[in-house]
């Protein structure tokens, strides 16, 4: 306890500003309580004094009360009661201007208790206290051991600092000796005075510098300075020289003396197995001598190494450990040069092109830029040897409206029957087959589709051809997909030729049809144009020849030619998913030659060549070029239109299928994700919004089928409602197929194919409904049907009659009547109202009652009288119009 502060005594007065107040009892000082460590704290004390009563009461001694902690002992005692007077009457002496008042016995009771909760409280304390001090104590002196053993060890290793100083000298004045001859004599005799104050021959060392050597270096002595070691008397045990506290002061080690070998005693040193063998004494040669110094002195690693520059190849995206690795530099280099230019990255980071040029020539090495698309570079197009090509038959396609015998013709000149084979005498399929002309030599036929839903298929075929055999029927002229089938081979840029079928008709003409190709462009060979024309009849067979002939003709002039002798290059034509077989492609080989076991690629697919099927359905080992054939052996199923190329490694095929599969994925995110795009598409997307769908899952049974069919429903939709393909896949019905149906509330559509067991299966569970077709009429119509079930049905509005209201009458729990004449046509009860007031609507509603005097009337007629009311309306004047109609619901459709 220190300073103590006690304000001095008060007097009641009363101030002239204030208002009257008595201060509480007792006295209050501050006093600052000290702690360790130099710590105060200033503590409120507050002093009680007792009221006297009379003679017989003694005065008890002042009682304390301790605020904020304050102990008793720290507290000032208080000064003893002054004896109160003989006299009774006496008032006692007041030191203070107020009364105290007494005490009760609940207030006494709870200040007693306060005191022993004190007592108890710095019983608790003072413990505490006692025990951090033992325990501060204890720290000092674990503390004072610890400081004295490190002193010790600064001592003992600043001695053995010295004495390995030492020891290194006298090795070096031991190997001039023997190694330097009469050259090393003078440094020899300057050896005892160099011991002798090694604090002033040798270096000073700091800690540092002693603790950067080698630790092998500092171990590795002569063989000499160990000898030497080993026949010096050892110290007591526990003992080092100049180590520890109350260590023997370190002598200086007298001079190295030449080895004696007096009476065939032998130097002893370390006990190896040359030594025991070798009856000589072991010496270190000069290159290892030469060795250690160069290890003491760290020169074996400061040999600087020839950097090599490399060409790195960097595509568009690079991460930092990857470059590194390129370069054969360490990523802590390479993203220590980002840190410096402001870029914080780790080694796992991406970084473009640009700033990975930017670290390469930094570090200096060459950049060769490549993109992710040169994987592709050389795949298609490359040019052939000159002199190395032959000649090849050419591809004819066979193109023309729905029902003009473009297969029938077909099937004349191939001796087939391919149209008994397409459901509804209609083709829907894209083929390829290989006749023999009469003139020898061979010639490929693609037959296209003529339903509109198959102009892909036409586009497909009129790209990969040579020809284009436009069938026209000669009782039908041109109609609308002979004029797609032109602007198709105008598009590809081919030559065309007319042929004129159904000439066996008795109602054909032919030259209805020729002057209807002039609004076309297409002027033929009899009306003075190029483009040759031909008259036959697929039914009777009809001047076939003469159509082989100017395809022969045709084929002459085109000069086709192709390199056999090369990796083949080809078009998908069609592709399906075959039970037994898995993905089978039909392609159309254009150069090189296709052979059994090659590696293909065909869009975002690859395979090695299993099986080669033809036309004909026989296994053939090789396709040359403008040969049709169905190919076995890709891992998926590639999309009609891919091109296909034989590439030298399974790798390659990888690496060019994985980058195109990325770039699908990323234009179908696009899509998705409903990119700005032209403003067509805007426009598009406006007019589309907030329209109703019709989820559809749809499988075909080959690639050409299942685009034909999504192109045709796309076209089925208006602003209202249209077709959603939620997935669309070539092969059967499967369970994945039910999934997604069954989360989407969409219907399933089979084109020639069924759904599997299982499929089925869960497809009855689920309720969800599946519908298969093989004509693709049937298949429009009914969807067509579906989706117009979607559409709002249309309100029309029937005028029935009018009527005018001449008086309103009031009747009690009814409300207002109002009394009208039908003015033309009828009234109707039940039917919908308006009424008219100043040639303006102010209610329309039904009509609730209609009467015809008391009786209610179902209708009124014209020039008739009646009663009305409306429902929930009764604000009706004489005057006012009323128009009566019924409303009819009539069902939209597409």
């Amino acid at each position: 306890m220190s300073d103590t502060k006690n304000p001095g005594e008060k007097t009641l007065h009363v101030p002239t500003t204030k208002t009257l107040t008595l201060k509480g009892r007792g006295e209050q000082g501050v006093v600052r309580q000290s702690f360790s460590h130099g710590r105060t704290k200033p503590v409120v004390v507050e002093k009680v004094k007792r009221r006297v009563l009379g003679e017989k009461d003694a005065p008890a001694p002042s009682t304390e009360r301790v605020a904020q902690g304050l102990r008793p002992q720290q507290a000032k005692p208080a000064a003893p009661a002054p004896t109160p007077p003989s006299r009774p009457a006496a008032p006692p002496p007041r030191r203070s201007g107020f009364v105290l008042p007494t005490l009760t016995e609940e207030e006494r009771t709870a200040r007693a208790q306060a005191v022993a909760d004190f007592r108890v409280r710095e019983a608790e304390e003072r413990r505490v206290a006692e025990e951090e001090a033992v325990r501060r104590a204890e720290r000092e002196a674990r503390e004072k051991i610890e400081r004295d053993a490190a002193e010790a060890r600064k001592r003992d290793e600043d001695s053995r600092r010295k004495h390995d100083d030492e020891t290194k000298k006298k090795a070096e004045l031991e190997a001039q000796k023997r190694f330097g001859g009469d050259a090393a004599r003078p440094a020899a005799a300057a050896a005892p005075s160099s011991a002798a104050a090694p604090s002033a021959a040798a270096p000073a060392r700091t800690p540092t510098s002693d603790a950067a050597l080698p630790r092998a270096a500092t171990r590795s002595r002569p063989l000499v300075v160990e000898e030497e070691e080993s026949r010096r008397p050892s110290g007591p045990p526990g003992r080092r020289p100049g180590g520890g506290p109350g260590a023997a002061p370190v002598r200086p080690a007298p001079p190295a003396k030449p080895p004696r070998n007096v009476g065939g005693e032998k130097r002893r040193g370390r006990l190896t197995l040359v030594n025991a063998l070798n009856d000589d004494v072991r010496e270190r040669s000069l290159a290892s001598f030469r060795r250690r110094n160069q290890r003491m002195l760290g020169r074996g690693g400061d040999e600087n190494k020839e950097k090599i520059a490399r060409e790195v190849i960097v595509p568009e995206t690079i991460t930092i450990q990857e470059l590194a690795n390129r370069m054969a530099e360490r990523a802590v280099d390479v993203v220590r040069i980002l840190m410096k230019q402001g870029h914080m990255a780790k080694s796992t980071d991406l970084i473009d092109a640009d700033t990975a040029q930017l670290i390469a020539e930094e570090l200096g090495h060459t950049v060769r830029r490549v993109s992710e698309s040169d994987v592709e570079e050389g795949l298609f197009d490359s040019a052939d040897v000159e002199g190395a090509q032959s000649t090849r038959p050419p591809v004819v396609t066979i193109m023309g409206h729905v029902d003009h015998g473009k297969t029938s013709l077909l099937d004349a000149i191939r001796s087939a029957n391919v149209v008994s084979g397409e459901a509804g005498g209609i083709t829907q399929h894209i083929g390829a087959y290989q006749v023999t002309a009469p003139t020898g030599g061979k010639v490929t036929f693609i037959d296209t589709p003529g339903h509109a839903a198959f102009s892909a298929m036409r586009a497909r075929g009129a790209r990969v051809t040579d020809i284009v055999v436009l069938v026209v029927a000669a009782d039908d002229g041109v109609m609308p997909q002979t004029i797609e089938a032109i602007q198709h081979a105008k598009a590809a840029k081919v030559p065309m030729i007319v042929a004129i079928n159904k000439i066996d008709k008795p109602d054909s003409k032919p030259e209805r049809v020729r002057s209807e190709l002039l609004q076309y462009e297409v002027q033929v060979e009899s009306m003075g144009g190029e483009v040759q024309d031909v008259e036959v009849s697929a039914k009777n067979k009809t001047n076939l020849d003469g159509l082989l002939e100017s395809i022969a003709l045709q084929s002459e002039i085109l000069e086709l030619k192709a390199n056999p002798d090369r990796p083949a290059e080809g078009t998908v034509i069609e592709a399906k998913l075959d039970k037994g077989r898995g993905s089978v492609a039909t392609v159309l080989v254009q150069r090189g030659t296709l052979r059994t076991g090659d590696i293909i690629v065909a869009g975002t697919e690859f395979g090695r060549v299993r099986l080669l099927v033809s036309d004909k359905g026989e296994n053939v080992a090789e396709a040359g070029p403008s040969t049709p054939v169905e190919v076995l052996g890709f891992s998926g199923t590639p999309e009609a239109g891919d091109r296909i190329a034989v590439v030298e490694s399974e790798a390659r095929a990888r690496e060019i299928t994985s980058y195109r599969a990325h770039q699908k994925r990323e234009k179908a995110v696009a899509r998705a994700t409903g990119m700005r795009g032209s403003l067509e598409q805007m426009m598009s997307a406006a007019k589309t919004a907030g329209r109703k769908e019709f989820p559809l899952v749809i499988k075909g049974d080959v690639q050409g089928s299942v685009e034909a069919i999504g192109g045709a429903l796309e076209k089925l939709g208006n602003d209202e409602v249209g077709a959603r393909i939620l997935y669309s896949g070539v092969g059967g019905i499967t369970e994945s197929d039910v999934t997604l149906a069954e989360a989407s509330n969409a219907a399933i559509i089979g084109f020639n194919v069924r759904a599997h067991k299982e499929a089925s299966s869960a497809a009855d569970r689920a309720g969800i409904e599946i519908r298969y077709y093989n004509i693709i009429y049937d298949l429009v119509d009914d969807v067509k049907k579906a989706m117009s079930g979607l559409l709002t049905p249309e309100r029309r509005e029937t005028m029935l009659g009018n009527a005018q209201i001449l008086e309103i009458f009031k009747v009690s729990k009814v409300g207002n009547i109002a009394g009208c004449r039908v003015t033309d046509g009828t009234v109707e009860r039940g039917a919908n109202v308006r009424l008219i007031r100043d040639n303006v609507v102010v209610h329309e509603g039904k009509l609730s009652q209609l009467k015809r005097f008391k009786d209610d009337a179902k209708e009124v007629t014209a020039g008739q009288e009646c009663g009305m009311s409306f429902e929930n309306y009764q604000d009706m004047r004489a005057g006012d119009v009323i128009e009566c109609y019924r409303v009819e619901t009539v069902q939209r459709s597409l």
